[in-house]
């Protein structure tokens, strides 16, 4: 296949040694939200995301030695895609968080729970992504247009909408199982009258992971629109997960207050929708489309201009957010 695939050029021991390390360190990341349940301030939240930006950015050095300058980009463009969409992610926790009344204390497990069951997702649609891709080419056209449709979807669906699929999640397992209204430290069991019942972390649980299943159908057609290695892919998810438990509690309340960031992601999703789009068309073997010849014309996106894209979609929308932010706060002070 021509076009976006590219053959990565790396040695097996660097791929290996790559994912135990990453894999070792999420591990590592579980236990220690295990073993020290504890709401981490903002010093200590900072600095944990400052380590895993910086081991992402190392790892892109690494590509870039290793396998050229092209490879690295892919994986800073992955990086940055997949990061978006997990910082997106993390508004559906905060809704699920408050509509449980979970704990702060025992959010970090929560949210650790959650990264566990992204990344097994995700690797399950690496692998299936990358085996349809090398086999059909027109796969792209299913992707492209399922971006673009996710793109709309992002931008126009309200908070509400969650709240109210979580309702009806609640509803719909307290008419099935017992379910206590109190929490019992992290535990999923409780017993109450010598009874043994399950506690709300079993629902928290169950709304973070079919949460998790949207967001992985939605960003693993996105990265694959910027490279095909089935490594760059995995690699990537890792390192936009690592540290979003720690990034949830360093925005804080802040990231209800970005407001405009959704606009932000859904202009990526629907720019690598049309890029998805185009490549299928440069690539086109469908026999009802242009007699099943490949159509030149087409546009060839390259990483880099994928790359500047989707850092200006983020900083226009931050900082859009920011300055609609400070706006706000001068209408409240005036009119009190």
């Amino acid at each position: 296949m021509k076009g976006l695939h590219l053959e990565l050029q790396l040695p097996l021991w660097f791929e290996a040694t790559s994912i135990v390390v990453l894999i070792l360190i999420v591990i590592a990341d579980l236990i220690l939200a295990y073993k020290r349940p504890h709401i981490p301030s903002t010093r200590e939240s900072s600095l944990w995301v400052g380590f895993y930006v910086t081991l992402a950015l190392i790892f892109a050095v690494l590509m870039f030695f290793f396998a050229g300058a092209d490879h690295a980009g892919q994986f800073i463009a992955g990086w940055l895609t997949e990061y978006s969409l997990s910082i997106d992610n993390l508004f559906v926790f905060v809704i699920i968080m408050a509509r449980f009344s979970v704990p702060r204390k025992y959010q970090q497990e929560v949210l650790m729970v959650g990264i566990i069951i992204a990344l097994v997702l995700r690797a399950i649609f690496i692998i299936l992504g990358a085996q349809l891709i090398e086999h059909f080419s027109w796969i792209f056209y299913i992707f492209g247009a399922f971006l673009l449709y996710t793109a709309i979807r992002q931008a126009f669906e309200k908070s509400d909408d969650m709240e109210e699929k979580e309702g009806g999640l609640i509803r719909f397992l307290r008419k099935r199982v017992p379910i206590t209204d109190e929490f019992d430290g992290s535990k999923l069991r409780t017993v109450i009258d010598g009874k043994k019942v399950l506690t709300p972390m079993i629902v928290v649980f169950l709304a973070i992971g079919s949460t998790d299943l949207i967001f992985a159908l939605d960003s693993i057609p996105a990265i694959f629109g910027i490279t095909q290695s089935a490594f760059i892919v995995f690699t990537a998810n890792v390192f936009a997960l690592m540290g979003l438990r720690q990034l949830y509690f360093l925005l804080g309340d802040l990231i209800d207050k970005l407001v405009y960031l959704k606009y932000g992601i859904a202009f990526i999703l629907a720019f690598i929708g049309v890029k998805l789009v185009a490549h299928a068309l440069h690539e086109n073997e469908l026999p009802f489309i242009n007699g099943g010849k490949h159509i030149e014309w087409a546009p060839d996106i390259s990483t880099l201009t994928s790359l500047l894209v989707i850092v200006v979609s983020m900083a226009v929308a931050v900082a859009a957010s920011l300055i609609k932010m400070r706006v706000d706060k001068r209408r409240e002070t005036v009119d009190s």
